[in-house]
């Protein structure tokens, strides 16, 4: 009985192991693939396109409008003043010619000499050279600035400055053209300071002594000066002095020495004296010995250039003179 029961049992037990190996798996369901959402992506930028540079339009004082693509690069300069301008608006580099009275800064002197201009423009030659840019002063005519347009030359005229305000606004021009109008902006900045300065120490001065500014004496009888309108005037007159040749007519003249002894200047400055005009050679002219300049030794050489060349050391002839006229100011 026993023993049935042990079979009955393991068979019980058989067929549960069994049952449970038939039975059907539980289902699994599939694993899903993950859904992709789409990002925004932004498209790939193109490349940043450089700016076109603007051309530089500016009119000069013939009234006639000068266009260039780009900063002048190769400057032919016919005027000492206009050179000068060129050279202080750190724009030295970009000179290529010259006329021969062009000789300041001594770097100047490296660019092609092309003549005094006395017998005329130098036009194949400034041609063969392909200038951009030529700048020319009012010594040259409209009608000659006409010609060299004519042969398709871009050239900027400026008139002469007859003020410190005109001479800053002349500074600034030229450095449109040169594309260096920060370096300029800092220039005039300085000069004008200087000036303003200057006529600080002056506003207190009323003594006006009566000035002859000799610019050539090779008729010592009948010396030539500068009259009204000149920038030789105007920086007399700033300097607190009377400029003698304001009394003749015309802007260059000659003066008696009859008519300069009458007068009785008070100073004298040879701007000729470059050329062998001493206050000595001075003194032995014709009843020159009782010039009241003569007498009290108020007879002084001038650098020519300073003054006669308006560029930016008007300034420091400004100063010059004023140096000599009132010293007291500066003590």
């Amino acid at each position: 009985m026993q023993k049935k029961t042990y079979i009955l049992f393991s068979m019980i037990i058989a067929l549960g192991v069994f049952a449970a190996a038939c039975a059907p798996s539980p289902e699994v369901e599939p694993t899903k693939a993950p859904v992709l959402v789409p990002t925004d992506i932004p498209p790939t930028s193109e490349p940043t396109k450089e700016p076109k540079p603007e051309p530089i339009i500016v009119t000069d004082d013939l009234g006639v409008e000068i266009v260039l693509k780009n900063p002048a690069q190769a400057i032919i300069s016919i005027s000492p003043s206009l050179t000068e301008i060129l050279f202080s608006v750190g724009a030295g580099d970009s000179l290529i010619g010259r006329d021969s009275n062009s000789m300041y800064p001594e770097n100047a002197l490296e660019a092609v000499d092309l003549g005094g201009m006395w017998d005329g423009i130098p036009v194949e030659v400034i041609l063969a050279m392909e200038p951009d840019l030529i700048l020319a002063g009012e010594i040259y005519s409209a009608e000659a600035i006409a010609e060299l347009r004519e042969l398709g030359l871009v050239v900027y005229w400026q008139a002469n400055p007859v003020t410190f305000e005109g001479l800053f606004d002349n500074i600034l021009d030229i450095s449109v053209l040169t594309g260096t109008e920060d370096q300029a902006v800092e220039v005039v900045a300085s000069l004008e300071d200087r000036f303003i300065a200057l006529q600080t120490k002056l506003k207190d001065v009323d003594e006006l002594p009566l000035v002859f500014y000799e610019l050539d004496a090779s008729e010592p009888a009948n010396p030539w000066t500068t009259g009204a309108g000149t920038f030789i005037s105007y920086v007399i007159s700033q300097a607190k002095a009377q400029n003698l040749g304001d009394s003749l007519a015309g802007a260059w003249v000659q003066i008696s020495s009859e008519e300069l002894i009458a007068q009785n200047p008070d100073v004298i400055l040879l701007a000729d004296a470059l050329y062998g005009v001493t206050p000595e050679s001075l003194a032995e002219r014709a009843g020159w010995s009782d010039i009241s300049a003569v007498v009290n030794g108020e007879v002084y050489g001038f650098d020519p250039f300073i003054l006669s060349v308006p560029g930016p050391r008007l300034v420091d002839g400004f100063e010059q003179v004023v140096e000599i006229l009132h010293p007291e100011v500066n003590e």
